[in-house]
């Protein structure tokens, strides 16, 4: 069965750190992308980052490009999501997905959509000010 969980979330204070984290079962790890969004209270889902595992290609949305580094660790099947110099409006449920194709995973972020083969629960990260 395919899993994707997510953990890391929690209460930060404005301009502090915090590392996401998402652990992959039931598919090869290697031959996947692995995307982070998020979704804050009455707003669409918004695609922040992406890693080409086989690759070690990234994207980053311009939102938060310089404050969030996506890195994967194979051997342990894991996805991170550092965040650095956080903003309240960082606030938002997290969640990590995966797909077998990079460039559908690039333009199903860049068209906003949901369309990815796999997706994890989410975790709840609530920036206070």
């Amino acid at each position: 069965e395919v899993q994707l969980v997510e953990s890391g979330g929690g209460l930060v204070q404005a301009g502090g750190s915090l590392r996401l984290s998402c652990v992959a079962s039931g598919f090869t790890f290697s031959d996947y992308t692995i995307c982070w969004f998020r979704q804050a209270p009455g707003k669409e889902r918004e695609g922040i980052a992406c890693i080409d595992n086989s690759e070690g290609t990234t994207y980053y949305a311009d939102s938060v490009k310089g404050r969030v580094t996506i890195s994967s660790d194979e051997a342990k099947s894991t996805s991170y999501l550092q965040m650095d110099n956080v903003k309240p409006e960082d606030t938002a449920v997290y969640y990590c997905a995966a797909d077998d194709s990079w460039i559908h995973s690039i333009v199903t972020v860049a068209a906003k959509s949901d369309d990815l083969d796999y997706w994890g629960k989410g975790t709840l990260v609530t920036v206070s000010s």
